[in-house]
């Protein structure tokens, strides 16, 4: 099995060398991407309290609840698929751990939490985008969740 997942392993010391090899720099790229629209999110938040006078919760308006949601929703999913990215990247798996595989789900991710973090932040009504957004991020969870269930079961 692990020869199917690594490719062809000549010594036990190459198989633990798989990992530490690993560069970890297409989960940084997406990271700091999203980072930087978290700050964003953020930052429409705070922006909005202090001209409305708003201390705590949303003072019933409907566009503090909105961007209340957008970011409070980014950080209920971003984390836990920018950890599984991270485990995908350095598992060193033959598949899972590929450039392109790793680009495909931070694509996805990062897609949509721009989708649905737009269309719930700076727009009235897109249900587009906030559909859209969270079905790719579904997707990439669902994805890279599967996809680290099936290396760790495998290992």
């Amino acid at each position: 099995a692990l020869q199917l997942i690594y490719g062809t392993i000549q010594s036990k010391e190459e198989e633990r060398c798989v990992i530490s090899t690993q560069k970890m720099h297409i989960t940084a790229l997406y990271g700091g991407a999203l980072t930087l629209w978290y700050l964003v999110l953020t930052a429409r938040v705070i922006l909005y309290r202090r001209e409305n006078l708003i201390g705590l919760g949303d003072g019933n308006n409907n566009t503090m609840q909105r961007r209340i949601r957008a970011h409070g929703n980014f950080a209920e999913y971003v984390p836990l698929t920018l950890l599984l990215l991270y485990l995908l990247e350095t598992s060193g798996a033959r598949f899972f751990s590929s450039p392109f595989f790793i680009h495909l789900i931070g694509a996805l991710l990062l897609i949509g939490r721009l989708l649905h973090g737009y269309s719930l932040s700076f727009t009235e009504l897109n249900m587009f985008g906030r559909q859209g957004g969270m079905a790719l991020t579904l997707l990439a969870m669902g994805i890279s969740g599967l996809s680290v269930f099936f290396v760790g079961f495998y290992k």
